[in-house]
């Protein structure tokens, strides 16, 4: 297993993040029996989000973690603040709802990298930033981030920590994958997976990606083709021509690697030149997790990395 480095936290992190947004109600064994793989190969963050699975990923996280009493082997990566059919609710009294009950269902004093699970930039980002210190302050976090939030509400957020003296964000979760999406899966949902720009962003100010989605969906799988058009979701954001090439050329090096193009599309987002990369992935299956987990020490060079990108030279 490799790791990388989020500031704020005690310890280097695994590349690999475990995910836990199928995990839902009636589904603590399979949870169990995930971590317990997982923390064996040498994996240490666990992805929750007050959200999933209507809190259900949250407590079963946490019937793991009191039945084990490993609180202290794990690193807990959690989310609040997702919006809801009512509208969207990053305001300070939401971020501390859920970030309360997240630590009630988990049953742990606090939570080690807690990012903002939406983004809503009709607010200013002071009162955003000033709550999270304070939870900070208090023991209740110990690095904080956003999730699906642009680079300039990134950059903004963090200018006003450094002038005002408190926490800046440390990390940041968008998709990036080797699958470009033609639009957000999801409403309100940000990628900079073929974003130059914005991935040069993360690069000059050395910021964390940790990537949701960063295996597109499962659109490597080979559960997708180009004449079957029954996921509406899937033809929606990722059918098209350049992302069927993209899918041939992890083919190609996965029978040369003896990886499967799932593995490599993996393997690719692990190991983007310049990038402080984390993977998010979500299994549903102890198989699914074995797969993820056999790229954690696969390295690709940059040619390769930039030949499955855009087909140039390997």
């Amino acid at each position: 297993m490799r790791y990388g480095t989020i500031p704020g936290l005690d310890r280097p992190v695994s590349r690999i993040v475990l995910g836990t947004a199928v995990l839902s109600e009636g589904k603590a064994q399979l949870t169990a029996e995930l971590i317990d793989a997982y923390t064996a190969a040498g994996g240490n963050m666990i992805d929750t989000a007050a959200a999933y699975g209507g809190g259900w990923s949250d407590r079963n996280v946490g019937a793991w973690l009191r039945r084990t009493g490993r609180r202290d082997d794990v690193l807990i990566l959690g989310k609040g603040a997702h919006h809801d059919r009512i509208g969207d609710r990053v305001s300070p009294e939401e971020i501390s709802l859920d970030l309360g009950l997240s630590l009630e269902r988990l049953g742990t004093s606090h939570i080690d990298l807690l990012v903002l699970h939406r983004d809503d930039p009709t607010l200013p980002v002071g009162p955003i930033v000033d709550v999270l210190d304070h939870h900070h302050r208090r023991g209740r976090v110990r690095a904080v981030g956003g999730s699906n939030w642009s680079s300039d509400r990134l950059a903004e957020a963090r200018a006003y920590a450094n002038a005002q003296g408190r926490l800046p964000f440390a990390a940041s979760s968008v998709n990036l994958a080797l699958a470009v999406p033609m639009e957000p899966m999801w409403a309100n949902c940000i990628s900079i997976a073929g974003d130059d720009a914005g991935q040069a962003w993360y690069r000059d100010n050395a910021v964390p990606v940790l990537s949701w989605s960063s295996q597109a969906g499962g659109f490597f799988s080979g559960r997708f083709s180009r004449d079957d058009q029954s996921n509406a979701d899937m033809v929606r954001v990722y059918y098209n021509d350049a992302n069927w090439a993209r899918l041939d050329r992890a083919t190609k090096l996965g029978q040369e690697l003896g990886l499967t193009a799932t593995q490599v599309a993996l393997a690719w987002v692990l190991n983007q030149p310049g990038l402080e990369t984390f993977a998010l992935v979500g299994p549903a299956s102890l198989s699914e997790l074995e797969q993820s987990l056999a790229v954690a020490d696969v390295v690709l060079t940059p040619p390769q990395v930039e030949w499955l990108t855009h087909g140039e030279t390997q």
